[in-house]
């Protein structure tokens, strides 16, 4: 595995240790080596998982441990998915309403879409979710059946779907408690003038995941792995 993808990223770096929750953080964000689910039986024994080349067996791979080899500023990788799309249910009338977010998870729940992001805005005007691209036609069926008197009655304003964005993901066990890395990818983001249209953060902190334009990814992807230095890193054996 490496600090990102290496057709996005020329520069990236090998990664020789990373724990259980990175590896997982990133397979689930995007990278393709490792399937998310892959881990799980061994998780709980704490086996060691090796990934190396197919090619090239006796080279140096990455390995899977409960604690890996944390870096100073927490951040170990950048990963990114595509193929995905925005769904946003908008409107003052959902503001303050109790159960909107319910039915709106309950309907994307019955055409068993997966959603990868969710995101609201403290003023509750709006819900964004992300799903596969080919999750987002029937889900935004679903959703509007589910919400159909309340779009007759303008309390909910709006169902679209927004297919041009990406998710873009950083990663890193040791971000958990470490100031200033959300400040930093933004920063960095915003120097390159890449907008930003959505956020979302687990209350683990292993990941800060934000959506961009798709064809703003490479640039996010890049920007980020630079601010982090992650090119420099002089991967621990």
């Amino acid at each position: 595995m490496l600090t990102a993808d290496p057709r996005l990223v020329p520069n990236a770096r090998l990664l020789h240790d990373i724990s259980y929750n990175e590896a997982a953080e990133l397979a689930y964000f995007g990278a393709k080596v490792l399937h998310p689910k892959t881990l799980r039986p061994v998780v709980a024994a704490q086996i060691p998982v090796w990934i190396r080349n197919s090619f090239i067996p006796e080279g140096t791979g990455t390995r899977i441990t409960t604690t890996g080899h944390p870096t100073e500023d927490g951040v170990r990788a950048i990963t990114a998915i595509t193929n995905v799309s925005m769904i946003t249910i908008g409107g003052r009338g959902i503001v303050g309403v109790i159960g909107v977010a319910a039915k709106t998870f309950q309907a994307v729940a019955s055409v068993r879409a997966n959603v990868l992001l969710i995101s609201q805005s403290s003023s509750e005007n709006d819900i964004c979710l992300i799903v596969e691209s080919a999750d987002a036609p029937q889900t935004l069926k679903a959703l509007r059946a589910t919400f159909e008197k309340d779009l007759v009655q303008h309390d909910v304003e709006h169902i679209t779907s927004n297919p041009d964005i990406a998710i873009v993901a950083v990663v890193g066990e040791k971000m958990r408690g470490t100031p200033g890395i959300a400040g930093r990818t933004f920063s960095a983001l915003g120097r390159c003038d890449i907008n930003i249209i959505a956020i979302a953060q687990g209350s683990s902190e292993y990941n800060v995941s934000f959506v961009v334009a798709a064809d703003e990814m490479r640039a996010a992807v890049n920007a980020v792995h630079d601010e982090f230095k992650l090119h420099e890193r002089v991967a621990q054996t």
